[in-house]
């Protein structure tokens, strides 16, 4: 044990990454742009914090985090909503509240648990995770495996010194994220016109299953099939998250932060950016309703 702002992870359960807002704007660099997966659920935990918002936090999937502050620590948990405890170095154990400002002491263990709904929870602590970073951001891409890696047993991961504001609140009401069918708002895509004329309504006419081949890059669908009209080879071209790739089995890959930079398949249509983030909490399982934007 160190008195260093730093947060110990004793257990990285099944999925847990770094990441901040990403590196935007070197596509043409081939570097994607990364970052959280829910990026409104990172910039929430850090607002609460008085962080700016996008500091580098952990993005946890499907629970089983646990960590061991080294020092007094403020944290704010969001996102998927998994159960927490904290155990204290003399052995009391309290729960901790979701969206809200929690205090670490020193030699305190932070637990989560398996989230009821949602995919990706959200650990941010206030001063941010000051790992190292790689072409202006700290996020862990896992296609192009630029960033930091994944956090394993018994990595110590450095906090940055708190931000000079303080926090203003020390809970946040948010609407859960969606559970069951996930509604999701999209544009007709960049080569629509490659399907048949009943494709954009057979994308929007029924729900699409959330497949065990989904992850960072995307997430594979099963549901209408989407007929081509042009059965044609694309040149490779650049790809967006929220594209709705369609391979020739004709179910659509929704692309989500660590998508390709390019692609070869048609992109059908493209979700609302607002909504990639509603995309990133739904689980294998759950299901997908997309509609036209307006």
């Amino acid at each position: 044990m160190t008195d260093r702002r730093v947060l110990e992870v004793l257990a990285p359960g099944p999925m847990t990454t770094v990441q901040d807002l990403g590196r935007p704007g070197l596509a043409h660099l081939g570097v994607g742009r990364s970052g959280a997966a829910d990026r409104e659920a990172l910039r929430l935990a850090n607002r609460l914090l008085a962080n700016p918002e996008g500091a580098a936090g952990l993005e946890v999937t499907m629970g089983g985090l646990v960590v061991r502050s080294h020092c007094h620590l403020l944290v704010a948990l969001t996102g998927a909503p998994s159960p927490a405890s904290l155990t204290t170095a003399e052995g009391r154990t309290r729960g901790v509240g979701h969206s809200a400002v929690e205090c670490l002491p020193p030699g305190s263990v932070l637990r989560l648990g398996h989230p009821p709904y949602g995919l990706r929870t959200y650990l941010a602590v206030r001063g941010g995770l000051a790992v190292a970073e790689v072409l202006g951001s700290r996020s862990t891409d896992t296609m192009a495996g630029l960033g930091p890696p994944r956090p394993t047993t018994g990595t110590l991961l450095p906090v940055g010194p708190p931000p000079a504001a303080f926090p203003l609140i020390d809970l946040a009401p948010v609407p859960r994220p969606p559970s069951g069918e996930t509604i999701l708002e999209v544009l007709p895509g960049p080569r629509h016109d490659w399907f048949s004329p009943e494709a954009l309504d057979s994308l929007c006419s029924a729900p699409y299953e959330v497949t065990t081949q989904s992850d960072r890059i995307g997430m594979r669908l099963r549901g209408p099939h989407l007929a081509r009209a042009n059965p044609g080879e694309l040149p490779t071209e650049g790809m967006v998250p929220g594209a709705l790739q369609v391979p020739p089995s004709g179910q659509p890959t929704l692309f989500l932060a660590d998508h390709p930079v390019t692609g070869g398949y048609p992109v059908i249509a493209v979700v609302r950016t607002s909504h990639v983030d509603r995309a990133a909490q739904a689980r294998p399982g759950d299901h997908i309703r997309f509609r036209i934007g307006r």
